[in-house]
C-alpha cells in the first residue's frame, strides 16, 4: 500500500468519525464516506460521500459539508500526523444510486421475460 493510499484511508476513517460524532449540523443525517482521493502533493482531497435522501435533502447535506469543511480540516490536523492537511472537496458519490437503477432494470427485464414465457404456454 502506497503512502497516498494510507493517507486516503486515514482521512476517510477520520472524516467519517468526525461527521458522525463531532458535527451537530442537522442537515448532516446519515452520510457514508465512500472514497477519498488525495493529490500527490496533498494540496487537495476529494471526499466522496453517499446519502440516502431526496434531491432537496442531498443539496442540504452538500451545503452542510461545505460549511463544515474548515472545522473538519482543523480536526484532521489535530488527529493526523502529516505535515500538510489538504483542502477538502466534498463530492456526491452517485455510484450506489446508479447500481440500484441497473438492478431495477435487470429485475424488470427478468419479470418481463418470465411473463412472456408463461404467455407462450
Amino acid at each position: 500500500m502506497s503512502r497516498i493510499d494510507k493517507i486516503n484511508n486515514a482521512i476517510k476513517r477520520e472524516v467519517s468519525q468526525i461527521i458522525q460524532e463531532e458535527l451537530k449540523d442537522p442537515r448532516l443525517g446519515f452520510i457514508t464516506i465512500t472514497e477519498v482521493e488525495t493529490t500527490k502533493d496533498l494540496s487537495f482531497a476529494k471526499i466522496y460521500f453517499s446519502v440516502l435522501a431526496e434531491n432537496q435533502q442531498v443539496k442540504a447535506v452538500e451545503e452542510g459539508l461545505l460549511s463544515s469543511a474548515g472545522f473538519i480540516r482543523k480536526l484532521l490536523g489535530q488527529r493526523l500526523s502529516i505535515r500538510h492537511i489538504p483542502e477538502l472537496i466534498f463530492k456526491l458519490d452517485k455510484s450506489a444510486e446508479y447500481s440500484m437503477r441497473i438492478l431495477q432494470k435487470i429485475q424488470e427485464i427478468e419479470d418481463e421475460s418470465k411473463k412472456n414465457s408463461s404467455d407462450d404456454k
